[in-house]
């Protein structure tokens, strides 16, 4: 990692190596998400060494070749530096998506896997634990989401990582896109969507509108280019990269905020005050 032309990766001091220490790797801790991700981390019985790079120090960041794993949120951000310091330092990465309580026990149960049987034993703990508070917001905000289609025009990973989450309260994605993709995102991509969604790459105003016009979306999750155009043409709309200022939503935390914000976008009273165009 270079910052300001000096090198900083391998020159941090870390007094003490555990075999449980992570770094927490791609999470820009957007309305909280990291403080979520690292919480349920550290509950989970990990040590997160370093977070890269939302709330993160200078020597935080130098001292991540000491980890046991890479636990990556962003990959299209971080997929360099986690192939480099397993080359330099043989460190094993793992992708893992916290959006959505099922994404969320198959992430936690991966990465368990790769630690002994306390951390293991540890995952379904937290899974029992937690899971009663997820049905409870599943239970009170997928009646009046379920169904809803949902079109999603964004950058990084929440093109595919959000999916579950939506999902899991009885909505479906109809498309989803990415500003500035690679061919391993969609090949990433492609396993979430169901058959017949449209997946888009780079797509202008003109062509998101013509999607709008033919998918007839209830809701689109795009950016702040997007989001004004979407209001005069009367769509409910919802600024998925900075999480409209709300969040956070990862984690245990996160999703019942996800589902308020879903829900308050898609059936806001003031939607029906707007003609949509046709």
């Amino acid at each position: 990692m270079n910052v300001g032309g000096y090198n900083i990766l391998g020159k941090g001091q870390l007094d003490k190596s555990t075999p449980h220490d992570v770094a927490l790797i791609g999470d820009y801790n957007i309305g909280g998400d990291a403080w979520a991700s690292r919480k349920m981390l550290e509950e989970l019985g990990l040590r997160v060494i370093a977070q890269w790079t939302g709330d993160a120090s200078i020597n935080e960041m130098g001292i991540a070749h000491k980890a046991k794993v890479n636990l990556v949120h962003c990959y299209r951000s971080m997929n360099y530096i986690c192939r480099h310091m397993e080359e330099q330092y043989g460190i094993p990465w793992v992708e893992f998506n916290f959006f959505g309580p099922t994404k969320i026990y198959r992430s936690l149960r991966k990465i368990a896997s790769h630690f002994d049987d306390s951390i293991k034993e540890n995952a379904e703990k937290m899974i029992e634990k937690y899971k009663p508070a997820m049905d409870a917001v599943i239970a009170e905000f997928k009646p009046g989401l379920e169904g809803k289609k949902v079109m999603l025009y964004v950058g990084g990973l929440r093109p595919r990582h959000t999916i579950g989450a939506y999902e899991d309260l009885g909505m479906e994605v109809v498309a989803s896109g990415y500003e500035f993709g690679h061919s391993d995102d969609y090949k990433r991509t492609y396993p979430e969507m169901k058959e017949g969604a449209v997946i888009m790459d780079d797509a202008t105003l003109y062509e998101l509108e013509e999607f709008t016009r033919r998918l007839r979306p209830d809701m689109v999750g795009s950016g702040i280019k997007e989001k004004y155009s979407y209001h005069k043409l009367g769509v409910p709309f919802r600024q998925m990269h900075s999480w409209d200022y709300s969040g956070p939503y990862h984690g245990f935390d996160g999703f019942p905020v996800f589902a308020r914000d879903m829900d308050m976008t898609v059936n806001s009273p003031t939607w029906g005050l707007i003609r949509r165009k046709r």
